[in-house]
């Protein structure tokens, strides 16, 4: 009776003891499945939830006239930012687009080496009319050559951006 009582004793321990090793295994799965994101922040604070698909602002600046804007928040891949101070990016909606994207009252930067990176911008979404003028000071910031300069002799219709806050996707 002895032995049959030490038995059972040291099966339930063994069993439970199993068990919880189970268990820590199944959080350890979970723990890994649910990673955050890390982001670096500029200008306001932002979050990055409920933010749209480029293609899917590029459908909506399809829409708009000049003059039209909206808030919104946009999830896009980094194409150019400006290599004098960091005080634009262009950012690619898909299908060959881009929207060029300005920072609210001159108030913050980006780093200049982020193309090809993720961001989300928060602020507003507008549609203007560029100046030659404009375009050919934004072409001598990103390091165009002289000759792609010169070749910028026409307004252009392009997709704007004004952005409070960014948030970089930190890799």
């Amino acid at each position: 009776m002895k032995h049959i009582l030490t038995l059972l004793i040291f099966s339930l321990v063994f069993i439970s003891c199993k068990d919880k090793t189970s268990k820590a295994s199944e959080n350890t799965v979970e723990t890994e499945e649910i990673k955050e994101i890390a982001y670096a922040s500029f200008g306001e604070k932002i979050e990055a939830d409920n933010a749209i698909e480029a293609k899917l602002m590029a459908d909506t600046y399809k829409e708009m006239i000049v003059g039209d804007s909206l808030s919104t928040k946009m999830v896009a891949k980094v194409d150019e930012v400006c290599q004098a101070k960091g005080c634009w990016m262009k950012l690619d909606l898909g299908n060959d687009e881009e929207v060029m994207v300005k920072f609210k009252d001159y108030g913050f930067f980006m780093p200049k080496n982020i193309a090809g990176k993720e961001v989300v911008v928060n602020g507003k979404a507008f549609v203007s009319e560029v100046s030659v003028e404009e375009q050919r000071h934004y072409a001598e910031d990103a390091g165009k050559s002289d000759e792609e300069i010169a070749a910028i002799t026409e307004p252009k219709r392009t997709y704007t951006f004004e952005a409070d806050g960014v948030l970089l996707k930190e890799e």
